[in-house]
């Protein structure tokens, strides 16, 4: 039995789920559709780049969500499963998923996300687990628009990691971890087994002059 962990956004979906949610903002002129769109869009690329300000972005993604009630919070995110995320959902990596729970191992979700916008698609997944960025939620059950804790991004994974080890009798020995992005080098080279799943254009050169895996959910 082993712990094997999975980066959500274009490693277990084919796409990504945060800039999704961001573009369902604007489909359905729950924001400022113009000014929000290219903010939008602006950190995705930062992202793909390797240049995201994760703090500015996820406080940006949560902002939106300020002024719903917590009935209007569980509205939205049902109609954004049903109509972004359940079209992202790959057998191959449901079949991924089920082939290490026939193993015994452990099914963690690690992820930059929120834990608002993947906490149901975990579910959905069928992974108990999941370790996100956490959003500030008040006493009223609303979103301050501030994050809460270490960002879960890049050396943040691992921090996050390491915390949620130490209140289980999990351990990195014999761990798996798949991802996409060149993002997730810190943790990938903390596991002794490191699979690339359908990489980026850095993490492929990495993963090839490594020696790692690199497998298709696609």
């Amino acid at each position: 039995m082993a712990l094997a962990l999975f980066d959500l956004d274009n490693t277990l979906l084919n796409g990504d789920s945060d800039h999704s949610f961001g573009e369902y903002l604007c489909q359905n002129n729950l924001v400022n559709v113009n000014i929000y769109q290219k903010a939008n869009d602006r950190f995705y690329e930062d992202y793909k780049n390797g240049t995201l300000d994760i703090i500015a972005y996820q406080e940006f993604a949560i902002s939106a969500l300020k002024t719903l009630t917590l009935e209007q919070q569980k509205t939205l995110h049902a109609q954004f499963m049903q109509d972004s995320i359940t079209p992202m959902m790959q057998p191959k990596a449901i079949s991924l998923i089920a082939h290490h729970k026939k193993q015994g191992d452990t099914c963690v979700i690690i992820t930059a996300t929120n834990s608002f916008i993947t906490k149901p698609i975990a579910k959905a997944l069928g992974i108990e687990h999941l370790i996100a960025t956490e959003p500030e939620i008040n006493s009223n059950g609303q979103f301050t628009g501030r994050i809460i804790g270490t960002p879960c991004f890049q050396e943040g994974k691992i921090t996050k990691l390491n915390a949620w080890l130490e209140n289980t009798d999990e351990s990195l020995e014999n761990a798996f971890f798949y991802s996409d992005s060149y993002n997730d080098l810190p943790l990938l080279k903390a596991v002794p087994n490191p699979v690339a799943v359908d990489p980026d254009e850095k993490l492929t050169q990495y993963a090839i002059s490594h020696n790692w895996p690199i497998m298709s959910l696609r």
